[in-house]
């Protein structure tokens, strides 16, 4: 299995918020709905603050909380590539489970009450599957978003990477984050700003 993931290039993000939004269009979310966000965040003090953004969705976890727990077998980890997502084909036990959204530590999964069901970024493996890269991807104006297998991710853009930061902790389930970190993305003092 080659284990796909996404790559963030931090030291270009602009916090446009376009990835967000191309998720958003592509998946028909209503109003309140995310599967990607993104967050902005400022430390340090004058003369030297720092600010930076973080654009973060589904893990896509080698050992993924969400699909361990789920009663009905909905919440799968695909064989090929290691993306997480949910099987079309079972039903979801929606507010009366809620499971996988109480277990993802990065509270990932998103319960839609007009739907009576869980629903999640799934890296737009119907794209993939084309050949094409996910919304989020192709619609970076800075170029800051890549996906594909987690160890060419790792090897093209350096050993420089994290998977975490004070802002996202390690959720223990193995992210396939990979961050490319501005420097004051890293100081442990930061505070988040509406965005």
């Amino acid at each position: 299995m080659a284990q796909y993931g996404f790559y963030f290039d931090q030291t270009v993000c602009a916090g446009c918020h376009t990835c967000q939004i191309a998720c958003k269009d592509k998946n028909r979310l209503e109003i309140g709905y995310l599967f990607r966000t993104v967050h902005t965040y400022e430390t340090g003090d004058f003369p030297a603050p720092g600010i930076y953004h973080l654009a973060a969705s589904c893990n896509h976890c080698d050992n993924p909380a969400c699909v361990s727990i789920c009663p009905t077998g909905r919440t799968v980890k695909d064989e090929a590539t290691g993306i997480v997502y949910h099987d079309p084909n079972v039903e979801c036990l929606g507010d009366a489970c809620k499971a996988c959204v109480t277990a993802c530590p990065y509270v990932h999964p998103v319960y839609v009450e007009a739907e009576n069901k869980v629903m999640k970024c799934d890296m737009c493996k119907d794209l993939i599957d084309k050949g094409e890269a996910p919304a989020c991807v192709s619609s970076c104006m800075m170029r800051a978003l890549k996906f594909g297998p987690i160890d060419e991710l790792k090897a093209q853009y350096g050993a420089d990477l994290v998977t975490e930061l004070p802002c996202f902790p390690d959720g223990g389930t193995g992210s396939n984050f990979l961050i490319k970190a501005r420097a004051c993305a890293k100081d442990a003092s930061f505070e988040e700003k509406e965005s």
